[in-house]
Parts: structure tokens; sequence; C-alpha cells
């Protein structure tokens, strides 16, 4: 069973950083997409980035492009995204999420079948 597994939300000021990470397991994820995406109050679920576990390929939104890092350890099985120069329209809840690789990818909520619970991102001006 697949299990995504986010950490690392909180609170922070803008112009400040925080570091994401997703555990996954249950299954190799050797061709599968990995991504993040968030969700604002009142808001759509949107792509923040994307990275394709074998290849370490990585895909951003344009919002978050040149301040937003996603990574992957393949020895403890788990994403990261590192977050920079945080502003307060960042503040979201940020979900992991898996899909088996499919090109282009997708960044809609729709492609995705693995999906953590989400963690708390709220950045203060």
């Amino acid at each position: 069973q697949v299990q995504l597994v986010e950490s690392g939300g909180g609170l922070v000021q803008a112009g400040g950083s925080l570091r994401l990470s997703c555990a996954a397991s249950g299954r190799t994820f050797s061709n599968y997409a990995m991504v993040w995406f968030r969700q604002a109050p009142g808001k759509e679920r949107e792509f923040v980035a994307a990275i394709i576990w074998s290849g370490g390929n990585t895909y951003y939104a344009d919002s978050v492009k040149g301040r937003f890092t996603i990574s992957r350890d393949n020895a403890k099985n788990t994403v990261y995204l590192q977050m920079s120069s945080l502003k307060p329209e960042d503040t979201a809840v940020y979900y992991c999420a898996a899909a088996r690789l499919g090109l282009p990818v997708s960044t809609t909520s729709d492609g995705y079948n693995y999906w953590g619970q989400g963690t708390q991102v709220t950045v203060s001006s």
C-alpha cells in the first residue's frame, strides 16, 4: 500500500525559508512522477513542482520558479521541497502526490492517484 507522509510545514516570516519532506513507501517509485501541489483557502489546488524519480528532471510553476527547489533522496525514498524567499501568497496546505510517469508530466490534481495528508505552510507579512 502506497503511503506518502509530508512534514516540515510551519509558520515563517516573509522572506524566510522552509523545507518540506515527503516520505514515500509501499512500492518502487522509479517509474513515477512525484509532485507538490498546494491549496490556499477558497482556492483550487494548484501545481507547484514535480520531479521524475528516475531521471531527476524537474518542473516548476512560474510562481515559484527561482525560489523553490524540488529534489529526491533515493536512499531515503523521500522527496523534498526547499522553499526560499517565501511570500504571504505562498500560504497554503502543501500536498505531496505521485503517479506512474506519463509525458508530459501532469500539472493537474486529477493526474495523480496517490496523495499525502498535507502540511500547512503559513507565511506572515
